[in-house]
């Protein structure tokens, strides 16, 4: 069944938070070919599409909270039943995504083939290497151009973080959700750092304490660090990374808003690799890794510790490793 002429299009991508930012190319291609597009996202991800300019509206949905289960869904699907759209890209391969679109009733359902493909019209293949900007761009059949992750902080969220910090500083995110990813040595990299530069440790609530210890380690020097975690909106967290000179981060979110922002990026890959397709995207950004263990890469996403207790492929990269890349990439030299 073909979608009516003029019908709005509508995208569901429910998947963690840097997928959602690596799938702004997708919308931004999808918005050429039939004006602004729909997003159902999680509450989290929906501030920073509000304001992206291929977006007409948004759709939070609490899939683990006050969403959750058979009511959550059908509530949601009779809520975009009344948009009336013509079709749906479906990038997360989930069966609670494919099983929203059907219900919503939308003609044409395009998502990646898999184990619930049956549920779509038409089911498209994803690309197994390149970056997954390039794997999601897939959906978007025909699309023309160059299309790049993208994020617009209003300008109430650039002076909040304008607020935060005056100057140049390099900015570190310590944090991640999958225990494994987390480079132990931010500390002592920011005691080396702070005599070149102002440090601002970015991140959520739950990073507090590891911004806590990074600012505590750079305070005898009588230099300035800050720690931002938990203090901004996630849309002002973006504004503050693209404010920096360079972020220096795990295999995490934070990598792909300072990607969205323009900001250069030393990326710290441990259980996780850049083959799976979420490294660096600009040209000179680096992604760092102990490349000769042979238990690397050890889960999709990064078991919560490791799993042979050793975790060699965080301990084994070095401050001086990490330095080197931050030279090389030249950030360090004053922008003023």
């Amino acid at each position: 069944m073909s979608p009516p002429p003029g019908s709005p299009t509508l995208v569901i991508q429910t998947a963690f938070l840097g997928d959602v930012i690596l799938s702004t190319p997708l919308l931004s291609a999808l918005a050429e070919q039939h004006g602004p597009v729909d997003v159902v996202t999680t509450p989290v991800a929906a501030p920073l599409l509000e304001t992206h300019p291929a977006v007409r509206q948004v759709f939070p949905y609490d899939k683990r909270q006050t969403d959750r289960g058979w009511q959550g869904l059908k509530t949601l699907a009779n809520r975009l039943r009344e948009q009336q759209y013509g079709r749906a890209y479906l990038p997360h391969r989930s069966l609670r995504t494919a099983v929203l679109a059907l219900l919503a009733r939308i003609p044409s359902r395009i998502g990646y083939a898999g184990s619930w493909s049956f549920l779509y019209t038409e089911a498209r293949t994803k690309p197994r290497t390149g970056h997954e900007t390039d794997r999601l761009l897939a959906l978007a059949k025909g699309a023309l151009g160059v299309y790049r992750p993208q994020l617009r902080p209003t300008p109430e969220d650039e002076r909040v973080a304008a607020g935060l910090i005056d100057g140049d500083f390099v900015a570190l995110a310590p944090g991640s959700i999958w225990g494994s990813k987390r480079w132990p040595y931010y500390a002592e990299l920011a005691t080396q750092l702070a005599p070149k530069s102002a440090v601002v440790v970015v991140g959520g609530v739950a990073d507090k304490g590891l911004g806590d210890e990074i600012v505590q380690a750079v305070r005898p020097s009588g230099r300035l660090a800050v720690n931002a975690c938990g203090k901004l909106t996630l849309r002002q967290s973006a504004a503050l990374i693209g404010r920096a000179m360079l972020l220096v981060t795990n295999d995490s979110a934070p990598l792909h808003l300072a990607t969205a922002m323009g900001t250069p990026v030393v990326a710290l890959f441990g259980p996780t690799v850049t083959e799976f397709g979420f490294g660096p995207l600009r040209a000179g950004d680096a992604a760092l890794g102990v490349d000769e263990l042979r238990c690397r890469p050890c889960s999709p996403h990064g078991p919560p510790a490791c799993p042979l207790g050793h975790h060699r492929c965080m301990r084994d990269l070095t401050v001086t490793a990490v330095r080197t890349a931050i030279e090389e990439l030249g950030a360090l030299r004053p922008r003023h």
